[in-house]
């Protein structure tokens, strides 16, 4: 079954743009809304479905927070999903420095969250990547700068090292 990867994604980022900045890092299990329907006929107002559901529907289902005291790396390395989870999504925002090929290291005595937003070119990033089990994937990447619904950016390979690390939540060991 193949479903529309791009068109949750960008329904997550347009939700966490409604949630506003400064927001915690959220993961979603994207679950077939026909096979959720189904389970659970209340959900189907809930979730503003009436009549027949498109096969290629997915509902992103909100996850408990990850361990704020663990790296989004070492977090997603110990997930796993069952099989009626057709794909996941993660939203973290970050701050970026533009305009330069060197590694800047803050001084010693910095905080680097500080120190990095004082940079020239800083800027903050608001990421959402998705992928699917049968390795479909789509991102979306919104600027604090530029935050608006036009200019957002999105396609498959925007932020490829996230959506390769949420694809390994679905290999199995």
């Amino acid at each position: 079954m193949s479903f529309n990867i791009r068109e949750v994604v960008m329904d997550i980022e347009r939700h966490a743009s409604g949630q506003g900045w400064d927001q915690p890092i959220r993961v979603y299990a994207l679950v077939p809304t026909a096979d959720l329907v189904g389970r659970e006929p209340a959900l189907a107002e809930m979730l503003g479905v009436s009549g027949q559901v498109g096969a290629d529907e997915l509902t992103p289902v909100e996850q408990e927070p990850l361990p704020s005291d663990m790296a989004v790396e070492e977090a997603l390395g110990r997930m796993a999903w069952p099989e009626t989870v057709a794909g996941c999504a993660l939203v973290m925002e970050r701050l970026v420095v533009k305009g330069s090929d060197e590694t800047l290291t803050p001084p010693g005595d910095a905080d680097p969250g500080e120190w990095a937003r004082r940079q020239d070119g800083a800027e903050e990033i608001r990421m959402v990547a998705g992928v699917l089990r049968d390795g479909g994937r789509h991102s979306a990447l919104r600027m604090r700068s530029h935050d608006s619904d036009e200019q957002v950016l999105h396609g498959e390979d925007l932020v490829p090292a996230l959506t390769s690390a949420l694809a390994l939540t679905f290999e199995e060991e």
